[in-house]
């Protein structure tokens, strides 16, 4: 797809985006003109049984949370079905994250500190409220343009695995978090670095609690004295803007806004007649029809709230005169030759845009891979820790298949991958989590290669578990 004149459900999508293991993030731009988030679930994770009634839940439980006064989390606007494709739309920005932040380098202890605080408490509130985050990482972290840290993704993983993360999880997730920003910052400032894993060591031995509070009080061997969030805000900031023009950051004209039909609600049918929607843990799904192809259906609370009774649910609830049935016979014969009418004009138009396509009418410029980094912000690693390393695949634009594996050499692992490149995008993130256990010192690579297209092309990086 090409992003920029394409949207789901109200969103713009740009061209910014990522692979992480639950699918697609886009940038987008909300209705009203804000950034704001759009996440294309992997279609062989969310179709497995549960998993979407799963990642629903999760959601409405966020709203809940949100809707209580928990803050640090990115809050999800709306859950929506396309067809076969289910995408997750958040009402705020989901980049930059931590993560591209640390390959940067642009993190210093200031805002390292900011940080550790904020994810530490959005977790004990978390923990407090009963429930976890379940993949506590750098990608899962996003700092805002005035330098606050947010957690994404809470809960969605679980849904996915069909779990219920411990707190354990999220604590290790932050310590390991705290190791990561020591070894990004054990050069500038030293002090600093060593303030943050003596946080880390203790989240593990004594809890999160005594971690955060251990951490706010050695604020002082901060440059500065102090928590800061400055700079932090700064890098954000400059990692900020879309790969497009400003104008996508605009709101619509007004007047100019696309017409996405009318929403059917499809749970409101009477009892005992099939529906052609699907229940779910959120207790309402609407449909309408999306930009990209096929119906969107919309998950969560308050979805057709205010909605009128249909015609069909009325004459269902308080029966039909013959009168009435003889009128409503002959609009079911109109109705139907309009349907035929409609297939047939689709199916027309269809062959149509399939032989032009294949007469070269399109943008058939096939993908061509012209560069692949790899980086990772730390250094050394300590015992049963996760690295977290970031690989960016950079093309020619064009349109295509990917594939590529991600090779770990102290675990003989591979990790096979691939990803849907469109049309005029040129970057993709593929992120790449490792998991190191064991006692024992040595050299860690981590090696992308891209197997297709050809020629292949191979990046890596190397740093050192020591345990």
């Amino acid at each position: 797809m090409s992003n920029p004149r394409q949207g789901i459900a109200g969103f713009r999508l740009t061209e910014h985006t990522w692979i992480t293991e639950l699918g697609n993030w886009i940038d987008a731009i909300s209705p009203d003109g804000r950034r704001a988030g759009a996440l294309l679930f992997d279609s062989r994770i969310i179709e497995l049984p549960g998993v979407r009634d799963r990642v629903v839940s999760a959601v409405l439980t966020d709203r809940r949370l949100v809707m209580g006064g928990l803050g640090g989390l990115i809050p999800v606007a709306d859950v929506v079905a396309a067809g076969e494709q289910v995408w997750l739309l958040t009402a705020q920005a989901v980049t930059p994250t931590l993560a591209s932040l640390l390959a940067a380098g642009t993190v210093e202890a200031g805002g390292a500190a900011a940080v550790l605080a904020d994810t530490s408490q959005t977790l004990l509130a978390l923990h407090a409220s009963g429930v976890t985050h379940g993949s506590v990482h750098p990608g899962t972290v996003v700092v805002t343009a005035d330098g606050a840290a947010l957690l994404s993704e809470r809960g969605l993983a679980d849904a996915i695995r069909g779990e219920i993360s411990p707190p354990d999880r999220d604590v290790s997730g932050w310590a390991a978090l705290a190791r990561g920003l020591a070894g990004a910052c054990q050069r500038g400032a030293p002090q600093a670095a060593a303030a943050f894993e003596r946080a880390a060591a203790a989240a593990t031995t004594h809890g999160l609690a005594a971690a955060r509070s251990g951490l706010l009080a050695e604020s002082h061997v901060l440059p500065g004295g102090m928590i800061t969030r400055d700079r932090l805000a700064q890098a954000a900031r400059g990692q900020s803007m879309f790969a497009q023009p400003a104008a996508y950051g605009m709101p619509a004209p007004a007047g100019q806004e696309r017409d996405e039909g009318d929403i059917v609600t499809l749970l409101h049918v009477p009892q005992g007649r099939e529906s052609a929607g699907r229940t779910t843990h959120a207790g309402q799904a609407t449909t309408s029809p999306s930009p990209g192809g096929g119906e969107a259906m919309r998950f969560g609370p308050g979805v057709g709230a205010a909605r009128q009774e249909s015609t069909a649910e009325r004459i269902w609830r308080e029966g039909a005169s013959p009168a009435r049935n003889g009128r409503a016979r002959a609009v079911r014969a109109r109705r139907r030759r309009t349907i035929v009418s409609a297939f047939v004009f689709a199916a027309v138009m269809a062959g149509a845009i399939l032989a032009w396509l294949r007469l070269g009418g399109g943008d058939d410029t096939p993908v061509a891979v012209e560069k692949v980094t790899v980086t990772t912000s730390e250094k050394t690693l300590g015992c049963d820790s996760d690295a977290f390393v970031s690989g960016r695949i950079d093309t020619n634009g064009g349109a295509g298949e990917i594939r590529y594996e991600w090779r770990m050499n102290l675990d003989k692992d591979v990790e096979e991958g691939t990803l849907r490149a469109t049309a005029g995008t040129t970057s993709y993130d593929v992120d790449l989590t490792w998991r190191l256990q064991g006692e024992r010192t040595a050299k860690a690579t981590a090696t992308l290669r891209v197997l297709s297209p050809g020629p292949a092309r191979t990046a890596k990086t190397t740093f050192t578990y020591k345990c």
